[in-house]
């Protein structure tokens, strides 16, 4: 005999999301449930190597400060997951081993890590990703809706892709540093002028910059109105820091003290897009001196290469002008063999809405804080890392709002290992001492 069924129709993924009742027991049941426990389940070789099994019945106390097996990370003081939020994030092996989009960071600087995870499969989704993240970031807690769920509907996942050309921008201006060498084992450090045909002031809202493998860092800088005639520099000419004996070419130098910091990475990869309403205001009839640094590690030649794009809008569309936030502290001496911790505060004189925060300084470092200081939120930690070679472009979204008189503390630990004392400089094996960002 027939008999007819009603067929269950598709539940609504957001009305399952929302089910959970807690943000721990949606990452349990949707990441590690679908990802990760076909390996890391009680008595598989790979739980039995990595220690480490995420089913339902044990994850979170798997996790949650648990030092990892791996005797690099370990060694290293990373935790698998740590509850201390913003500190957490850079001092876990977790997060090293699922954030596909830190790639040539992890195998780069971190070969005995092991391998992204998960293995053999596609990487977690970049709403995973990010939905991962914040858990952390907020203290990574077993109970408690703590991240929003939007963020789970960006089911995009990274993809690693070659160096190559950015497309031309529709609205804005391209600007290319060509290759050039960098001999094995130094640093190499220039500068090329190229200017922009620009009989109006120009309003920057996105910024592009991909650069070829083993960059130090680029830098977007312009001039100060104060740059005598004579100092400019001649355009599309490559201005070296260095002499071929490694000497310093005091002509740079020269011009190196008129900058002003206009945007910058360490990433290979970096688009950064101000808020709705902000844009950063260039004058008319400029240009961009573009820095690049390179330090070579290796027995071979490098090539550097880099490609910037800056998109543009109209003026009737910006609400606030952006300004730039450069806190440098010069005064830097590292004694031989010793561990340094560095302090310094700055205060602003008018309230200033920050966007954006990103530190710089040097293979010594080891970590490097920021505190806001003053006002109610006096102490309050709101930067950290320990990777001097690609520090956190941190996002502020609302923008941290800070009153006239408060600013930030910058607290940064170097351990000198070397047989000489380390001062400021240029090199990746001097020291610097360095907070960018924007703010309106």
């Amino acid at each position: 005999m027939f008999q007819a069924c009603n067929k269950e129709e598709n539940p609504d993924p957001l009305q399952v999301l929302e089910s959970y009742e807690s943000t721990y027991e949606l990452i349990q049941a949707e990441i590690w449930d679908k990802n990760c426990i076909s390996c890391h389940t009680a008595g598989t070789s790979f739980a039995k190597q990595s220690q480490l099994v995420l089913t339902k019945d044990v994850s979170y106390d798997q996790l949650v400060n648990r030092p990892p097996a791996n005797t690099a990370a370990l060694a290293d003081g990373l935790l698998l997951v740590g509850n201390k939020g913003l500190e957490s994030l850079s001092k876990s092996f977790l997060w090293e081993k699922l954030n596909a989009l830190d790639l040539e960071h992890f195998y780069t600087d971190h070969p005995e890590y092991g391998s992204l995870m998960p293995l053999g499969g596609d990487f977690l989704r970049n709403g995973e990703l990010e939905f991962i993240r914040k858990w952390i970031l907020l203290g990574a807690p077993l109970e408690g809706k703590v991240v929003d769920l939007s963020l789970l509907a960006d089911t995009s996942r990274f993809e690693t892709l070659p160096f190559a050309p950015l497309k031309l921008p529709e609205n804005g201006y391209q600007f290319h540093i060509p290759p050039f060498e960098i001999q094995a084992n130094s640093d190499r450090e220039i500068f090329i002028f190229q200017e922009l045909d620009n009989p109006t002031p120009i309003f920057i809202n996105k910024i592009e910059i991909t650069m070829a493998p083993g960059s130090h860092h680029f830098i977007l800088y312009n001039f100060q109105h104060n740059l005598a005639s004579n100092l400019m520099p001649e355009p599309d000419i490559i201005r070296d820091v260095y002499d071929n004996y490694g000497n310093y070419n005091y002509n740079t130098l020269l011009t190196m003290q008129y900058h002003q910091f206009v945007q910058g990475t360490q990433w290979p990869n970096t688009f950064y897009q101000f808020p709705e309403g902000v844009a950063l205001k260039v004058p008319a009839f400029t240009g961009f001196d573009l820095n690049s640094h390179y330090a070579n590690r290796t027995d071979a030649t490098l090539m550097g290469e880099v490609y910037a794009n800056i998109h543009t809008v109209d003026e009737t569309a910006v609400e606030h002008v952006a300004q730039i936030l450069w806190l440098d502290n010069q005064n830097i001496l590292l004694p031989a063999n010793k561990t340094t911790i560095l302090k310094k505060t700055f205060l602003f004189s008018e309230e200033r809405n920050v966007f954006q925060l990103w530190s710089h300084a040097h293979e010594h470092m080891t970590e490097f804080r920021v505190y806001i200081a003053g006002g109610a939120r006096d102490g309050e930690l709101i930067y950290f890392t320990d990777d001097w070679q690609h520090p956190p472009i941190l996002q502020l979204d609302p923008p941290l709002v800070m009153p006239t008189g408060t600013g930030f503390e910058l607290e940064v630990t170097y351990t000198n290992t070397e047989d000489r004392d380390v001062i400021f400089g240029l090199r990746s094996t001097d020291e610097m001492m360095m907070l960018f960002g924007a703010y309106y």
